[in-house]
């Protein structure tokens, strides 16, 4: 009993600061995500593609851009004109579809082009825009997303939001996009609840370190505290309730009321920093996405770049299982995508998505015994969208495992094995509060994140009076020799 009151008691003191600051920022980062481009930013920044300049097809493309692997081929313009973007295991390379130059952004004159051709699309005005810096990584880029578009150009556009763009040197695409509102906001939300600072974030393995460590050592804490805190209530006449006084009793009442909440908020952050180590990752294996997204042989679709649609703005080429298709987006929600090779057996035309016959025979060449695909439905426990607004997500369960694919694109979202279904609920769930019946009523689902991290954040205040005041009772005579040096 007394190593248990112990070990609580100096954790507390260490660790009740950063519990306030977690459930304080909670509330912040509820209605200020962190900076991301949407998807329909990034496409209405898109222009046209002019097909009159396209002299070369992606089979071409793939060989300029000497990327091993490549997968995917897209097709996009810029203010220097159509340029291929080819991805693969490797970071990705950007080829101009008239000569097959690379097209890699060297300068702040062509990044500056390529901000201001976006924001004039999104109609903002960047007249004043500017190339504020050249960096491999800033307060808003360190996530890992953007390791491959490294260094990346951030362009000020001086309108009245403030707005900054971040434009990759690798392949000339806005990648990200802030807001003087953003930024302000983020500093007292994601940066401080997820411990992100720039010096630190910017190496994944010690920032990876850092927060499991202190995750886990907040958990221990608030696990002790509440054993110990229904260990000592004391019965009276009027029922159950704290021996202490002043703000021990708040503290003991306080965490006793928010103990579910607290322990399972703090366990379900740790969980956050799991990467694999007690669930699976929702990855495919190895073997599996060889099998579903293949190299191609790029040599089956020369010439294919001759029949763009007028319309088009981002055309992408890539393989499913043992087809090619070439996929035409016109607008944010709307796409045409046919198999370039159809089986001549089975000819299709071309259609908005691909089927869920078509998901199915991919599928069922990695895995057995699949029952037909599914599209999953919104309100579903394990929800899953695509980019694409009005895409339909497939849902093939084979046995145990699940694959969700974007029917949109090809692409396998999510395997989900048993582990990473209880993954959903140990993490997402309990941390955001992503329950479905929760998540049907959004404004329900805010009010109570809002309450529960206030009231956790006044326990914790509780707990930091509580510590200040151990420290001074354990530590006086420290102040006590200061002051006696400085007495003549």
């Amino acid at each position: 009993m007394k190593a248990l009151v112990l070990l609580h008691r100096w954790l507390g003191v260490g660790f009740c600061l950063l519990f306030a600051m977690w459930f304080a920022s909670g509330i912040v980062m509820h209605f200020v995500p962190f900076p991301a481009l949407t998807e329909a930013a990034r496409f209405a920044g898109l222009r046209g593609i002019d097909v009159s300049r396209v002299r070369h097809g992606p089979d071409e493309a793939v060989v300029a851009s000497h990327i091993d692997g490549a997968r995917r081929v897209r097709l996009i313009q810029r203010p220097d004109g159509p340029v291929y973007i080819v991805t693969g295991a490797s970071k990705p390379a950007a080829v101009r579809a008239d000569d097959l130059s690379a097209a890699a952004v060297t300068s702040d004159q062509l990044a500056l082009a390529i901000a201001q051709a976006h924001a004039r699309q999104n109609r903002i005005d960047a007249t004043h825009a500017i190339v504020a810096s050249v960096a491999d990584y800033d307060q808003w880029s360190v996530p890992n997303g953007y390791d491959e578009h490294r260094p990346l150009f951030r362009v000020a556009l001086s309108d009245p939001s403030g707005i900054e763009l971040y434009v990759s040197s690798a392949t000339g695409e806005v990648v990200l996009d802030t807001t003087r509102y953003q930024r302000a906001w983020n500093y007292p939300g994601s940066v401080v609840h997820w411990i992100y600072p720039t010096v630190l974030r910017r190496n994944w393995a010690a920032w990876d370190k850092v927060v499991w460590t202190l995750s886990l050592g907040a958990l221990v804490a608030a696990v002790t505290g509440a054993v110990l805190g229904v260990i000592r209530l004391r019965l009276s006449r009027v029922g159950l309730g704290s021996p202490f006084r002043g703000w021990h009793a708040w503290h003991h009442i306080l965490g006793l009321f928010t103990a579910t909440f607290v322990v399972t908020w703090i366990f379900s952050g740790w969980l956050s920093m799991d990467h694999g180590l007690l669930f699976s990752r929702g990855r495919l294996s190895d073997t599996e996405a060889a099998t579903i997204a293949r190299t191609p042989d790029w040599n089956g679709i020369a010439g294919d770049a001759r029949s763009i649609a007028k319309s088009a703005k981002e055309v992408e080429w890539f393989a499913f299982g043992e087809r090619f298709y070439k996929r035409e987006r016109t607008g944010v929600d709307s796409q045409s995508i046919a198999a370039i090779r159809p089986d001549p057996r089975n000819p299709q035309a071309a259609r908005s998505y691909l089927s869920a016959e078509e998901v199915d025979g991919v599928i069922q060449r990695i895995a057995s015994n699949c029952a037909a695909p599914v599209v999953v439905d919104a309100s579903d426990h394990y929800p899953a969208a695509s980019l694409i607004p009005g895409a339909p997500v497939y849902r093939s369960v084979c046995g145990d495992v699940w694959f969700q694919v974007d029917g949109a694109t090809g692409r396998v979202m999510e395997r989900l094995d048993s582990s990473r279904r209880a993954y959903r609920w140990a993490y997402t769930a309990l941390h955001t509060l992503d329950f479905p019946i929760l998540s049907a009523h959004p404004t329900v689902r805010s009010m109570l994140i809002v309450v529960l991290c206030a009231i956790g954040f006044l326990f914790s205040v509780t707990g930091a009076v509580i510590g200040w005041r151990r420290l001074r009772f354990h530590f006086p005579a420290q102040g006590v020799a200061l002051k006696s040096k400085v007495v003549p």
